[in-house]
């Protein structure tokens, strides 16, 4: 089978292609990437030893996505993934625009004409902010979980699932993301093509670029190893707030199956895929952690919060575990030692892949 990655050479895309080409060596992995992200340079000469097929093509240029050879499936892996895009200053609000969503319909403009299916990695950011931001919580050990008096809809014991509120604000990646499901969605029932949305947690592992937006978790470990400044931000500033976490080739496990499937019930498409409670951890947490490894630090406090910053924010993955019987394998000691290893093995790539 002949699929093609966006983003090939960042994290999630180079992570996939692995995972993919090692649970089926038959897989022909193609991908695009524009190149722009410190960090992914690095991974083109290993995906090219692979027998990866590598394009320079840009997610926003519909006529690069246009000249890229017919495949049989799309998973779309490229996005600008930081929840404060386009009200940073780093890059306008259109820009991000363009490129969370009018790159997906570049692709999927891209399966209309090659009749290809359509593997959407989406976000835990769709989910409202008011409702995830008025949970009550309390400091446990560490770490917030929620106090509930009465029932949240969408909220169960084991965090978000699929019918919690989306309605906004969700931030402008949020919508941009909300937006590219929808799409995503009405093309493959419009033009009758296989379409699956996966809504992912905090993706993590080694190799991941030195940025927080690109995943906390590995920024977090990179920079306590190397004694950079660390700041627990906004709420209590004492680093309670919690995500989960999941390893990119638990996520290639259940698009695996997804590749092979028969056609599903709109319903059925789209799906919660996390590490759920077994994988949340909050910074603080995080910080006792890199202790025990690396050795104490002290990390400075800002209470004042950021916009878009949550207190808790854990999926459950039960419809997937149901539907797909799938369930992450990585646990988050082993995610966090495999990051440790990398860090330890590469003392420049906080240098290499953050920005200056």
């Amino acid at each position: 089978m002949r699929i093609l990655i966006s983003g090939i050479c960042g994290f999630v895309g180079s992570a996939l292609a692995r995972a993919l080409l090692q649970a089926d060596p038959t897989h022909e992995i193609c991908g695009f990437d524009n190149f722009i992200r410190p960090g992914s340079e690095s991974n083109r000469d290993d995906l090219k030893k692979l027998g990866v097929k590598l394009f320079h093509s840009d997610l926003r240029a519909g006529s690069d996505i246009e000249a890229l050879p017919a495949c049989a499936w799309v998973i779309d892996a490229a996005a600008n993934p930081s929840v404060l895009a386009g009200v940073d200053g780093k890059m306008s609000s259109r820009q991000l625009v363009e490129h969370n969503l009018g790159g997906t319909l570049h692709l999927l403009e891209y399966c209309k004409r090659h009749r290809a299916g359509f593997v959407l990695l989406s976000t835990s950011r769709v989910y409202s902010i008011p409702p995830l931001a008025a949970l009550p919580v309390q400091a446990v050990a560490g770490a917030f979980r929620p106090t509930l008096a009465e029932p949240v809809a969408g909220l169960t014991a084991s965090g978000v699932n699929e019918t919690f509120p989306t309605a906004a604000p969700v931030s402008l990646y949020g919508a941009a993301k909300l937006a590219s499901e929808a799409l995503a969605l009405e093309y493959g029932e419009t033009f009758d093509l296989p379409v699956f949305v996966n809504r992912c947690g905090v993706l993590a592992g080694a190799g991941q670029f030195g940025r927080a937006d690109q995943g906390i978790f590995a920024y977090w470990l990179n920079c306590w190893l190397r004694r950079r400044p660390l700041k627990y931000i906004g709420f209590d500033g004492l680093g309670h707030q919690v995500r989960d976490c999941l390893h990119p080739r638990d996520l290639a496990v259940l698009v695996q199956k997804q590749l092979a499937a028969p056609r599903l019930p709109a319903g059925d498409r789209l799906l919660n895929v996390s590490g759920g409670t077994a994988s949340a951890l909050s910074l603080r947490q995080l910080s006792q952690w890199c202790t025990d490894k690396f050795g104490g630090q002290t990390v400075a406090s800002d209470p004042k919060p950021r916009p878009f910053d949550l207190p808790w924010l854990v999926l459950d993955s039960a419809k997937a575990a149901r539907l797909w019987r799938w369930q992450p394998e990585t646990k988050v000691t082993g995610i966090l030692d495999e990051i440790a290893a990398h860090a330890q093995a590469h003392p420049e790539w906080l240098e290499l892949s953050a920005p200056l």
